[in-house]
């Protein structure tokens, strides 16, 4: 098992494409010719096995070609109900793999972050209050670079944690070597190395812990290819850290590809704690927090500022009057910027997000105010007085098209960013693309008639008869579902909004249009930066990128070179 790659690219501090959206991937002859080897793909029209073991397998959905790993029935990712980091843990223990010593970087860089954490932890379990420097404080710490198979669910919390905000609920679980070991967590990571890592020496597949790719389809892309693991990946300074079974099962995937070896790490599965889960599960109470809560006992230990050359963001919230990023090229932000006022520095393109139509009227609750003054003429309008009152009663109920009312907050957003275009149903040209910014505060699911009728207009009018102009379309809702990056699990998600205008996807058949970008939905940055779609006859990208504290921006200049 030999490598060319550098083991410090999984470094403190850097971007790392942890979370890159597949694109489509088209199976080779010689994959889909394992559908035969199991007997379960005759009666599964759309999710075919394509590899397995014991614990865990790789399908391939026939409907959007993309393979994925679960786990298989009877194992349990975690005792703790409701525990949403399986993505981040699992994405954790494929960097561990590939780089051990540059994770126990990662962990050590949150040092203070992680005892603030260990010192709740304690209290949830003693309701005795401790200082950072106490002796358990600093043997639970220690205890964490002690467990290889802890250690990896600690990483995967902590990328949680500079992804969505500060974690809450059961943390001394999550955290506490002691109660960890009764969450199954660790069992299940063991498994799931030892299935990437035998998944990965059997079949020419690669894997990042979120994406799956086929290595002769993959992007040419070193820092792609770098946190991916492969058949060539060497991972032998992370097995002299496992634990003496789970290295030993894992070295037999790939000497002679042998079937699950017992070991000590305590397996949670359904046929034996199955009635003990469901009583736990049934019984929780949740104790969760709004992250933004929590923000002032953290410190971010991150960089703010990225080099990307077209720098995609969207749904920032700020509300301490300046960006919380820094980027010096082109930006492209997607709505719901909120109080950032900035006179120099950040240029590019903006759209109207719908809380940027709250957060640029006056503060003062007088409404005889002087500030007012521009703001009167939409008195009379039930959905501005609901607007002021109680923003979230009032989205639906937004004006359609190009409403006075969109120019009025364009002009407020123009201030705050004299660099910035804001796009309000108009358009501008960089580098050659031709970007669209559309007024979409929010996916008006109950108007979509009239919604698609203006998408419609403006499109054509913005078009222009350019046929040849690579075109994307920015808003900060989505177009329809068809472009959107909202999962269909989503309780969010419109089942209803899709493209019923034939005349909109006749444009995108007529027009070089090669993308879209929105945001509103605030999609994790575990589930992906972009994905490739089809519509009107051909493949779109779409992108969503919601600001966090690890992830400042997505580059958008690789996806418009491979769309060219």
């Amino acid at each position: 098992m030999t490598s060319t790659k550098n083991k410090n690219s999984f470094s403190v501090g850097k971007q790392i494409p942890f979370s890159l959206s597949q694109s489509e991937i088209k199976l080779p002859p010689a994959l889909t010719a394992r559908f035969d080897l199991y007997p379960e793909n005759k009666r599964r029209p759309v999710n075919k096995t394509v590899f397995k073991n014991e614990y865990f397998q790789l399908t391939y959905n026939m409907k959007d070609n993309s393979l994925n790993i679960s786990s298989q029935g009877d194992l349990v990712y975690s005792a703790i109900p409701y525990d949403t980091a399986r993505n981040y843990i699992q994405r954790a223990a494929i960097q561990y793999l590939l780089y051990p010593e540059a994770a126990r970087q990662y962990i050590e860089s949150h040092k203070k972050n992680l005892e603030t954490y260990l010192k709740l932890s304690i209290f949830q379990i003693t309701n005795k209050r401790v200082n950072r420097n106490s002796p358990k404080v600093v043997q639970a710490y220690n205890a964490i670079l002690e467990d290889p198979l802890l250690e990896i669910q600690i990483l995967g919390r902590l990328l949680q944690h500079d992804e969505t905000g500060a974690l809450s609920a059961n943390l001394a679980g999550k955290f506490l070597f002691s109660e960890n070991v009764k969450t199954g967590i660790s069992g299940y990571v063991s498994e799931y190395l030892h299935f990437a890592v035998q998944l990965t020496q059997t079949l020419p597949i690669m894997t990042d812990g979120k994406t799956i790719r086929l290595l002769e389809s993959a992007l040419q892309d070193d820092a792609i290819a770098d946190n991916h693991l492969t058949f060539e990946s060497d991972i032998e300074a992370a097995l002299a850290l496992l634990p003496q079974d789970v290295k030993q099962t894992i070295k037999n995937s790939i000497v002679i590809r042998k079937q699950i070896v017992p070991g000590n790490n305590k397996l949670l599965l359904r046929s034996e704690f199955g009635k003990e889960l469901s009583e736990v599960r049934k019984n929780y109470v949740a104790h969760s927090v709004d992250p933004g809560e929590l923000e002032q006992y953290f410190e971010n230990v991150l960089p703010e500022e990225n080099t990307n050359l077209i720098n995609v963001v969207s749904d920032i919230h700020t509300t301490a009057g300046k960006l919380p990023f820094i980027n010096n090229n082109f930006n492209i932000l997607a709505g719901d910027l909120h109080d950032s006022h900035l006179e120099e520095e950040i240029e590019g393109l903006c759209v109207i997000g719908n809380h940027d139509l709250v957060y640029v009227l006056p503060k003062s609750e007088n409404k005889e105010n002087e500030e007012w003054q521009k703001w009167r003429p939409f008195f009379k309008y039930e959905w501005f007085q609901e607007l002021v009152l109680n923003p979230d009663d009032s989205w639906y109920k937004l004006p359609i098209g190009n409403h006075i009312y969109y120019e009025c907050v364009k002009a407020e957003l123009e201030k705050r960013f004299p660099k910035m275009n804001v796009l309000n149903n108009n358009s501008i040209i960089h580098k050659g693309i031709r970007y669209i910014g559309l007024t979409i505060p929010v996916a008006l699911a109950k108007r979509k008639k009239k919604q698609q009728a203006f998408i419609f207009k403006s499109l054509k009018y913005l078009l222009n008869e350019e046929h040849s102009i690579p075109t994307v379309i920015v808003s900060h809702a989505p177009l329809f579902n068809e472009l959107s990056m909202l999962s269909q699990n989503s309780r969010a998600y419109e089942k209803n909004y899709v493209c019923s205008e034939p005349k909109i996807m006749a444009l995108f058949e007529q027009f070089n249009i090669i993308g879209a970008i929105h945001g509103h939905h605030h999609i994790p940055a575990s589930s992906g930066r972009y994905k490739i779609v089809n519509f009107a006859g051909k493949e779109l990208f779409v992108v969503c990128s919601i600001y966090s504290k690890m992830n400042t921006g997505f580059e958008l200049t690789h996806l418009l070179e491979v769309e060219n």
